[in-house]
């Protein structure tokens, strides 16, 4: 099926129709934060997954019950989806927890107003363009991605769900009241998890003793985190997500893309990225070699 059957434009990016109907998006553009909110923003297939499991688990002070009774959309939902206006979010206690793929410049009127806590993930986009192409496939809210060149094509131009990598990554780092905001890396999760889940419980304003943020870590390692059927996606139907295909939680590695991508695509992929960046003063812990 084609995006024009698929996908609806919604403030100029594509966003699956089955999972954003109207009434959702009219439910995220009125929604009301709470300034102890805590937003967990990413481009998809950059670490949100792997986020919704670490954060319950700091605000919880390392209790697993906090992501073992419920899936991880329900536990930390997405705000602009459909499931978000069933869940009674406005009866949460605080600090409550959201996720978005959405853009800054999308963000609702009260986002501007409360201005709530933030952490924001960001992936080497190649590893994210190579965990689409998968993703894509099994995907039946999705376009399906086609030839691999075609769909780096679509990738590149933000002709796919959320559109464009590069508008998203730097829409965020360019965001107002960045002392609500924490900036990390897939790459430097992959590489420290435990200083990373230390570094994200400091923002939060919830120390941890050593002891607990090193079981949180572990349990957050992407073997163990794969295990739990409240966060791999497991108990999606088989209709929607055919992971007979393609599991959801891949590989969680850093550097994918050498795997995936020819000498020729790296060469475009490399001049695409260094025009688009080319004013981008951010220190990026992935190296794009």
């Amino acid at each position: 099926m084609t995006e024009a059957e698929l996908y609806t434009l919604y403030k100029g990016v594509y966003v699956p129709s089955h999972l954003h109907p109207a009434q959702s998006l009219k439910y995220y553009e009125d929604f009301t934060f709470r300034p102890d909110d805590i937003v967990i923003v990413t481009y998809p297939r950059s670490g949100m997954t792997w986020m919704q499991e670490i954060v319950p688990l700091i605000m919880s002070g390392g209790d697993p019950a906090s992501v073992e009774t419920l899936p991880n959309w329900d536990r930390v939902p997405w705000l602009e989806e459909n499931r978000a206006c069933m869940l009674n979010l406005e009866q949460r206690p605080s600090p409550r927890m959201f996720s978005t793929h959405f853009h800054y410049d999308m963000m609702p009127a009260s986002f501007f107003e409360v201005k709530p806590k933030v952490i924001n993930v960001m992936r080497n986009p190649k590893d994210v363009f190579t965990s689409s192409f998968h993703y894509y496939g099994i995907a039946s809210f999705l376009v399906q991605p086609g030839p691999q060149r075609e769909f780096l094509e679509k990738f590149l131009n933000g002709k796919v769900m959320f559109g464009s990598w590069f508008d998203h990554v730097k829409g965020w780092l360019g965001a107002d009241n960045k002392e609500r905001i924490m900036y990390i890396c897939y790459e430097e999760m992959a590489r420290d998890l435990k200083d990373s889940v230390s570094r994200i419980s400091q923002f939060l304003d919830k120390p941890l003793s050593a002891e607990v943020v090193e079981q949180i870590a572990d349990r957050c390692l992407f073997k163990n985190m794969k295990k739990n059927n409240m966060s791999n996606f497991s108990a999606v139907p088989r209709e929607f997500m055919d992971q007979t295909k393609s599991e959801f939680l891949r590989k969680g590695i850093a550097g994918d893309w050498k795997n995936q991508l020819t000498v020729e695509e790296v060469e475009y992929f490399d001049n695409f990225y260094k025009d688009k960046m080319k004013d981008v003063k951010f220190e990026f812990a992935w190296d794009l070699d």
